[in-house]
Order: structure tokens, then sequence, then C-alpha cells
């Protein structure tokens, strides 16, 4: 697939036809394909090529196939030129083949042309390439990312007020040269925007038989304009649009020398180069970039970097040097890189700060803020889907006992988005209860919600609640009876978390169906058990989900 200039173009790779193969043209303007027969005399079979817009023609270069029947085919460099694209459907498009050794065959019309190379072997794609940039226009142009001088160029010069709306004018029809740079002149009273060739031609035949003036100077003159601000773009036609250009006050320039926007690199580049540079000035072996991490996540202004990542030894002789560029590489204010939750019952987190002064974070997740101290407590964002869903239930007139509440994961999106009349919060991290109680203030919800601190089977109510989460993993069991307690006399709701096999989740839910209707039973309540629904909410590790149940504890009527 390429675009050249109101076209997008797509060649196909296998010849389903025999010897012909078509190049599909979408024209961008009218909205209509069609599709041109190359005439590559059998010689191209284009899979796996690529093909690259080069002034008027297009390269391309690789392409092949092994097959068990007929054997291995590669297909010579080619060119096309894209002059030829107005030819009808029926007309063959020139191929040219690019080749040290070069027969010339000529048939039919011009647009039947063909140059083909007979006989010679294929050479590597870079070398044909080198030895033929005569051939191509005088040279191919670099393609590397550096910036790029172009000559003979045009601009739309607009004053600055009217540049938001020329712009959408020039993007609308594709008359904006994407791969240049607008700026603004000197003084910011006008912006140049880079315009394709055609549009300076469409502008010229508009004025070619109007009243405006061409100056000394090779500039296309437009009269000021007249208050017509006020026209959506979408009731103007393409002749209208042009006119407002002109009320604009639109002039067109020419750019003898127009830098080329630099191609963007992705962060990983960025972090990949920057780091190779560094392991090389100090000696280091190239193997450490094995341990360069593919993905990071992003909390607040904190980027994390996955356990595995930098845990050589050797990093450490470098770490002075190395963190700050990582965290420039990937814009980070603050780096960190992530630590095993710890094995504790408070579940503290073990995440290290590598750029930064603290860990305290702010992340806001639909709707609702959360603060707290990375280094101290952990965030899951796998849990997002199950926050969702309890933020979508009706409890405007529940009270609800959350035994497990952290930072709020599930107290915040009850009291914010559920509007449960009262949430009691147990938790028995220090620090977990103090992004708590921080998060509740700046939510605005603290005057519904009761912290209870400490060891929820001690602290946690009893005979109160509509509903009670258990958002304890990899088990919640152990509080599974504080929650039956919890719940009214004439039962409730208990939201059961846990993680089980992907094999054995009925297993998982049969005990604990069976497990809470004995803990009923053993309290004296008479009360009907149920599994309303099973959620599963993550994979937590191969083959393990992490999953919750919704239990529904009914009182039986006698």
């Amino acid at each position: 697939m390429f675009v050249n200039k109101n076209f997008l173009g797509i060649i196909g790779g296998c010849p389903v036809r025999q010897n012909y193969q078509e190049l599909a043209l979408l024209d961008l303007k009218l909205r209509l394909w069609k599709h041109v027969t190359l005439n590559s005399v059998g010689k191209d079979l284009f899979v796996r090529s690529t093909a690259n817009v080069v002034g008027n023609d297009l390269v391309i270069v690789g392409g092949g196939a092994a097959c068990y029947a007929f054997g291995t085919k590669f297909s010579e460099p080619a060119k096309v030129n894209l002059l030829h694209v107005t030819c009808s459907h029926d007309d063959a498009l020139p191929i040219k083949n690019l080749d040290n050794h070069m027969n010339i065959e000529r048939e039919g019309t011009d647009c039947n042309m063909i140059e083909h190379s007979k006989g010679s072997q294929p050479e590597d794609a870079s070398n044909v390439l080198e030895n033929e940039k005569s051939d191509l226009n005088g040279a191919l142009p670099c393609l590397s990312d550096q910036s790029q001088k172009i000559p003979s160029h045009y601009v739309l010069q607009l004053e600055k007020k009217y540049a938001k709306s020329g712009k959408d004018i020039l993007k609308k029809f594709g008359w904006l040269d994407l791969g240049r740079k607008a700026c603004s002149e000197e003084g910011g009273r006008h912006i140049h925007f880079p315009v394709h060739e055609e549009f300076v031609t469409v502008f010229n035949k508009r004025t070619h038989h109007s009243a405006d003036a061409i100056d000394g100077n090779n500039q296309v003159l437009f009269s000021k304009p007249h208050n017509r601000d006020g026209y959506l773009l979408k009731e103007l036609s393409y002749s209208k649009e042009l006119t407002l250009l002109a009320e604009y006050g639109a002039t067109i320039l020419e750019d003898e020398v127009v830098e080329v926007k630099k191609a963007a690199k992705s962060p990983l580049k960025v972090m990949t180069e920057a780091v190779t540079s560094l392991i090389e000035r100090k000696g280091l072996l190239t193997l450490l970039l094995e341990e360069l991490p593919t993905r990071w996540d992003r909390l607040g202004d904190i980027v994390i970097l996955p356990v595995a990542s930098f845990k050589d030894s050797m990093w450490d002789s470098v770490a002075e040097e190395l963190w700050p560029i990582v965290a420039k590489s990937l814009k980070a204010h603050r780096l960190a890189r992530q630590g095993p939750v710890a094995a504790t019952g408070t579940r503290d987190s073990k995440l290290q700060i590598l750029v930064g002064d603290n860990g305290w974070v702010n992340h806001r997740e639909n709707g609702i803020l959360y603060s707290f101290d990375a280094t101290k407590c952990m965030f899951s964002w796998g849990n997002l889907s199950e926050k969702l869903r309890m933020a979508r239930l009706d409890c405007k007139d529940e009270v609800i006992i959350d035994l497990f509440a952290g930072i709020g994961y599930f107290v915040l999106p009850f009291l914010v988005r559920a509007h449960a009349k009262l949430v009691y919060a147990c938790e028995w991290n220090p620090h977990a209860v103090e992004a708590l109680k921080h998060n509740l203030q700046a939510n605005s919800v603290a005057d519904r919600c009761i912290v209870l601190e400490g060891d929820n089977r001690i602290t946690a109510p009893k005979n109160v609640a509509d509903r009670v989460s258990l958002g304890l993993l990899p088990s919640s069991e152990c509080s599974w009876i504080t929650a039956v307690r919890a719940l009214r006399r004439e039962g409730g709701i208990l939201h059961v978390h846990g993680n089980t096999k992907d094999t054995e989740e009925r297993q998982w839910t049969d005990h604990v169906l069976k497990s809470i209707d004995e803990i009923v039973r053993s309290e004296g309540y008479c009360w009907e058990i149920s599994i309303e629904h099973v959620e599963r909410v993550k994979w937590y590790a191969p083959h393990i989900r992490h999953v919750v149940a919704d239990v529904r504890c009914r009182q039986i009527k006698r």
C-alpha cells in the first residue's frame, strides 16, 4: 500500500490471472476505485515486497515465494511511472526493472511501453538501487529519519486568525502536505501551510479568469475576508471553499527550501538506541539489551518497568546514567520498577523508585481519583472491569461492608458511582488506610464511609449489611464467616473473590456454595444459598483465573 498525491494505491502479490497483476488505485477526492493492469511478462511476484514512492515513480523492491510444486521465485526490483495512472482501465501500466544490463521492448502505445531485463540474475536489492540511482530521475533521496532539504515546494500563507479554518479546508480535500512542517513567519502574523503542487494548479486555474493580480514576486494575491467565518465546512462546495480561502486573504508562496518532518520514533526505539550507546561507551556486553522492556505501565506521572527488566547486576555500574536516560526516552517525570507484592497479610507493594523523590501518585479512573504511595500500596489495573461492574449497581438504599478495602478500590465505586447509603471500610495496612482516608475526602464521600482499621474478623459490624465485598486474592476464605455474620438477618449478597485453575472453575464455585451454606446453617440462619453470577475478571497467572462469585443469601419464608 502506498499514497501518491490524491491516490491510495494497493498492489497485489499473487498473479491470480496468469502473468497479470493489478494495481488498485483509490481516488481520495472522488472516492472511486481504478484498476490498472501491470504487464510484468511473468517476471514479478510481489508477495512480501516493499513499495515506496520516489518522485513520480513507484519503486518495488523484493518479493517472491517458495512453492513445493514450482520451486522458489524472486522478483527483480522494478519501478512504475505513476504519471500513467490516468490511463484507461484496459491499458497496461509500464513497469521498468532496475537492472544493470537493461534490454528494452516497446509494445503498443505509450501506456503500454515495457522495459525489462532478460537473462540476468537477481542482484542484492541494495546494490541494484545503488547502481541505478542515475536511472531514477538522477538520484534516490535519502530515506533516513533525518530532516531533508527539498527544492521547489509551495506554501499557502494565511493570517493567524484564519489559520484553523484554512487548515480544515486544506485537510478536507487532501491539499495539505502532511509530510512537511507548517510554520509561522517572523512576527507570528501569518502561518505558512505546506500544500501539494496540484493545489497550486487548482488555485491558479481559479484565479486565471478573475480580477485578482499576480505581483512581481510570483505571489498570487487575494482580497481580504468579508466576514464569512460563519460558514460550516460541510455545507460548502469544492468551489466555494476555494473562494473562502481567497476571502481569508490566502497567498501562495514558492519556497525554494522546505524542511521535511522527521519520522517519529517510538519510545522503545529511542530507549533502545540511547541504552545501546551507553553500554557501548561503557564497554558492557550487548547481551544486556535482551533485558530491555518492550512494554511498561504508566501510573499518574510514573512509568513502571516490569519486574524482569534491567535485572542483571552489571546495570548497577551504570545506574547513575542509565535511569535518567530511560526516563527521558519514555518521557517520564518519575521512573520505577515493579516488584512482587509482598507475601504478607498487608500485601505491601515492593515498587522501586528509580527516578524521583517519592512514590505518591494520583490516578483517575472512571471519574474517581485514587491517590496513594505506590511504593507501599499495591494497585491492580486488571481489576478495572470488576470496579466498573460494581459501579453500575444501584446501591442508593444499601449498607455495604468492604472487608478488604485497601485504598478504596471498590469502596469508592460503591460510593461515587453506585451511590451507596453507607459503606464500612475494613483495612489493616496503615499505609492503605492513610490513602483511603485521603481518597474519601478527595472524592467528597467521606461523610458516607466509616473506616475500621485493623483485622476485619474483629472490627467488622454484624447484622447490618445488604452487601459484602470480599476482594482478597488468592483467597478470601479466611473471612467468609465474618461476611455471613455481617449480613442483615434477612440475608443479602456476598461478592466472593478468589483464584482458580481454568479447568477447576466449577469445583471452586461448588466449594464456595457448599462452604457458605454450611456457615449459614452453623450460624442458625434459615437462608437459601445460590450463586447468581460468576465474573471472570482477569488471568492472574497462566491457567489461573481471578473470578468473583455473586452469592445470594435469601431468607426462606415459612
